[in-house]
Parts: structure tokens; C-alpha cells; sequence
């Protein structure tokens, strides 16, 4: 947790609230120690740019999810109409 801590320039106490608020969740290695992903680093990068811009924590958190979800329902929508969209030409 010091580690990424560091390399985000936050505190612990940050890192466990984004936990809290359960944006990221940390593997634990076999001595207990907490383990981030390089994608929960870059979503805590992102609450840290919240905060900083002066969003409360739980808030930016939520904003975080939505943001992430809505990137996926993009994603999901843009393959759907890559494949039906060829279906419709095919068909015409």
C-alpha cells in the first residue's frame, strides 16, 4: 500500500477510503500486504484528479463507476453495431 501510495502521491488513509467506497479492491499476497492492479492505480489516479478538483471522496468514486460503465456500454454498443450493422448492408 506505501508503495502505490507513493507512486500516486496520496496517503494510505486515501487509498483505503477508495476502498470504502468500493472503487478498488486490492488483491492481499500471502503476508497480508495489499497488491493494486495497474487498472485500480489508474482509477485511483483518476479520484485523486476528482479530489484535487475538490469532489469529495465517496463522490468522486461514484463518478469513477459511472464513467467506467458508461466507457463499457459504449464499448458493447459499438460491437453490436459493428455487427449488425453489416448484416443490415448484407442483407440490402
Amino acid at each position: 500500500m506505501g508503495t502505490a501510495a507513493e507512486m500516486l502521491g496520496v496517503t494510505a488513509t486515501f487509498l483505503r477510503a477508495l476502498g470504502a467506497a468500493h472503487l478498488i479492491e486490492p488483491k492481499r499476497s500471502g503476508g497480508g500486504h495489499r497488491r493494486y492492479s495497474r487498472y485500480q492505480l489508474r482509477l485511483a489516479a483518476r479520484a485523486r484528479e476528482l479530489v484535487d478538483q475538490g469532489t469529495p471522496v465517496e463522490s468522486a468514486c461514484r463518478i469513477i463507476i459511472l464513467e467506467d460503465q458508461l466507457a463499457e456500454a459504449l464499448r458493447i454498443n459499438a460491437a453490436y453495431e459493428r455487427e449488425h450493422g453489416r448484416e443490415r448492408t448484407a442483407g440490402n
